[in-house]
């Protein structure tokens, strides 16, 4: 029998929607009957691509069992973490409060006033390894509640209370917050494999982004070393895809060689600019290029909508088992090439009889070159074979911070490439972006099935003025640059704090919750914060605008706050905070006839800054001529016809 669930647009509600546990969506009615019955919540939160959402729904959600205890003693709520990031957000810092950790599913117990008094993430339907189960939680919560519901109540008002301590502040200058980074970076790197820290291992690309930039402005070699080390061993491991291309999530083990196989858009996204960005600070073979390809090419592939969307991830299971899809034997490699082809194409991504993982293989390149791409006539043929053999789960939502992200990515790999196709798919999505997920000044989180999501969040906003600005620098069509300026007059005015500074998750317009966090590290994903950070200097650099300056100094500040305790974990705020310091190479062009800025783009770095100007007292032409003003270096050079000769200056 269908519950709630059935009626809404999320594919990880739908997987729900059958359970025998009566699910509502999180909507006032729900808390209303916790009211009225005198009922504590469950929450549980997650997301369509998870593997432990899977396991835990398989064994606890469509168990009548556990769905019996939970449908008399509970008032069961689903969340899908991409649609709702606000209480992800809020309810992830309960977890980890309560057990100094946190992650997918989230599980959330909680008063009708939504104040949290227990949490944890996956729970066993019975007890395991010393791991209690979903009954036994179930059973013990329910008696509590009965029996000795004011301890319950008082646990949740400390909970409400330490999540309401503000931050604690720094005298740190923020100029000794790029080198203090590097250091860090430097003494957490592995030399051996690439990477930061030990397994797992994330790929957070925005860490090498700002590695890359660093190298760019102060040529230190040792942050192009780790950045070029890491984005190459991502590539030769299990972690990239060399059948099908993309990336997966993050890798288990040190080498990035098993990795947790489902794919998320957000990474492949970031990784683009990475490995965009790597290219352009050593561009010798190619390699980077090309790997930027691919994963583009994986995801214009399998993860766009006919109308130019961009869907938010693959799974990792295939038949109830993870990675299964991604998996080979030698012989189905030989059967499909023949013999001699397949012994070659078997060696060389180390595929073997006795397998690299549960007695199968994952083809990697961590014993071959990388550059050799004798093999790449095979992957249709074998992704093909793939494809019949077993299916992966979509999750075929269109968000808009994920979608923001890979516009910026495409319009990224487009200067790189010289490839109209990837201007085009980001233009494309733009497109649909504000059909589909904009109304006025107003962005909304999701759409799929022809319905859209809630109101647009801190990190919508911020992404999208992140590609505005892309597709700006790609193609200076001023409409890009007038859109980004006024969904930022948007953000500064429904989710600033002019009194604390920093930028609340959720808007004026938002639904209130109990709490309006401030996200500001980055994570998998840099923070709305972070972001924000970037644009506005940004902004300020190609506008001028004295305001938009003040705003991104003060911004600015409020993180350098937060990051100097931990300035790894801020890598958007070190990015923008470096093109703050050392601001990029300025070109502004007067224009006295049509000019194709085409070639202009394309030849300079990626974060230089050109806008147009009319002829004035300020900006003459001259000669009577196109004419270029190039400030570089915290200098401005003499005007030029010619912008090559100021770029040879």
């Amino acid at each position: 029998m269908s519950n709630r669930l059935k009626q809404e647009s999320s594919p990880y509600l739908l997987q729900h929607a059958e359970n025998p546990v009566e699910w509502y969506p999180w909507c006032r009615e729900a808390f209303e009957k916790a009211k009225q019955e005198d009922k504590p919540v469950f929450l549980s939160i997650g997301y369509s691509t998870c593997h432990w959402c899977h396991v835990m729904a398989h064994e606890s959600f469509e168990d009548d069992e556990i769905a019996d205890l939970l449908n008399r003693h509970f008032v069961s709520i689903k969340v899908d973490k991409e649609e709702r990031p606000d209480i992800d957000s809020i309810y992830m810092a309960v977890c980890q409060a309560f057990t100094g950790n946190g992650g997918w599913p989230t599980s959330i117990f909680m008063t009708a006033d939504q104040k949290p008094f227990f949490a944890g993430t996956y729970f066993p339907k019975s007890g395991w390894r010393g791991m209690m189960g979903m009954r036994e939680l179930l059973t013990a919560i329910h008696e509590e509640w009965v029996n000795n519901r004011d301890a319950l109540l008082r646990q949740a008002e400390i909970v409400i209370k330490h999540l309401h301590r503000p931050s604690k502040s720094s005298t740190e200058e923020s100029s000794d917050l790029l080198p203090s980074a590097v250091a860090v970076y430097e003494r957490i790197y592995d030399q051996r494999y690439g990477g930061f820290g030990r397994a797992p291992k994330f790929p957070t690309p925005h860490n090498l982004l700002f590695l890359l930039s660093y190298y760019q402005r102060y040529k230190h070699k040792q942050c192009l070393t780790m950045a070029e080390h890491t984005l190459t061993q991502m590539y030769r491991g299990g972690l990239f895809d060399h059948i099908g291309y993309g990336f997966s999530r993050y890798s288990t083990d040190k080498q990035f060689f098993v990795p947790h196989f489902e794919k998320m858009l957000y990474d492949n996204a970031l990784l683009i600019l990475a490995y965009c960005k790597a290219e352009e600070c050593a561009p010798q073979s190619g390699l980077y290029r090309n790997i930027a390809e691919k994963t583009a090419d994986y995801v214009l592939r399998e993860m766009t909508s006919p109308e130019g969307g961009f869907y938010s991830a693959q799974d990792a299971d295939s038949e109830g088992e993870e990675g299964k899809y991604y998996l080979f034997t030698p012989d189905e490699i030989i059967d499909l090439l023949g013999k001699e082809a397949g012994e070659a194409f078997n060696r060389h991504f180390g595929i073997t009889a006795e397998g690299n993982f549960e007695g199968k293989n994952i083809p990697n390149l961590l014993h071959s070159d990388p550059a050799d791409t004798s093999f790449e006539q095979y992957f249709p043929q074998i992704n093909a074979y793939r494809k019949k053999r077993y299916a992966l789960h979509l999750d075929d939502k269109t968000l808009t911070s994920w979608n923001s992200l890979m516009i910026a990515a495409m319009c990224a790999l487009y200067r790189v490439s010289d490839k109209e196709m990837y201007l085009t798919a980001a233009v494309k999505a733009d497109r649909f972006i504000r059909t589909h997920l904009c109304e006025g000044n107003t962005l909304f989180v999701s759409y799929r099935d022809g319905k859209r999501g809630v109101q647009g969040f801190l990190d919508d906003y911020a992404s999208y003025i992140f590609a505005q600005l892309a597709l700006y620098g790609a193609t200076l069509e001023e409409e890009y640059l007038t859109r980004a300026k006024r969904f930022c007059e948007k953000v500064l005015a429904d989710f600033g704090d002019s009194l604390d500074g920093g930028f609340y998750l959720y808007g004026t317009d938002s639904e209130e919750l109990i709490l309006r966090p401030k996200e500001t590290y980055d994570g998998a994903i840099p923070s709305g914060n972070s972001l924000m950070a970037y644009n506005l200097v940004r902004l300020g650099h190609l506008t001028s605008d004295e305001r938009y300056e003040n705003d991104a100094q003060r911004q600015l500040e409020f993180l350098a706050a937060e990051a100097a305790r931990y300035p790894t974990g801020y890598a958007m705020f070190l990015l923008a905070l470096l093109e703050h310091t050392e601001p990029p190479m300025k070109v502004t062009v007067v224009s006295a006839d049509a000019f194709d800025p085409t070639d202009l783009l394309r030849t300079l770095p990626s974060d230089a800054v050109v806008t147009w100007q009319e002829p004035s007292a300020e900006y003459p032409l001259k000669d009577s001529k196109t004419t270029f003003y190039v400030c570089r270096k915290h200098s401005c050079l003499p005007p030029v016809n010619d912008w090559k000769d100021a770029l040879n200056y």
